[in-house]
């Protein structure tokens, strides 16, 4: 599942988490509206931040599809750099599991009838 598909389990975590993008930000809104998404997509038009973290690529044209899972105290505690965007969501969720980082909102599984929802503690 893409990132949108699996926004659900992903937000489960206790993770602020999000996109950035070189576009200036309306055209970011413009995607994020086509595509039916939610997810915060941040601008970089600047491409400073993409240069921190060394993600630009082409001489610049575009940045590389890497994640960082960065932990409350700002330590990266992994950078995976073989995104798939197709299964991407899937594997975030499994890998915010693996490094431990707590989960504040548990998911039901989707049954099928359009009715998931977070259970309680």
């Amino acid at each position: 599942m893409s990132l949108r598909d699996s926004a659900k389990e992903i937000g489960s975590f206790d993770t602020a988490w999000f996109m950035v993008s070189l576009d200036e930000p309306a055209r970011n809104k413009a995607f994020a509206d086509s595509v039916g998404s939610d997810i915060v997509l941040l601008s970089d038009p600047t491409k400073k931040m993409a240069k921190k973290y060394g993600v630009l690529a082409s001489g610049g044209n575009y940045t590389r599809r890497w994640t960082f899972y960065i932990d409350k105290q700002g330590v990266v505690r992994k950078i995976d750099k073989a995104v798939q965007p197709a299964g991407h969501g899937e594997s975030v969720a499994r890998t915010l599991d693996g490094l431990g980082f707590p989960k504040t909102k548990p998911v039901r599984p989707d049954d099928g009838s359009g009715a998931t929802s977070a259970l309680s503690e």
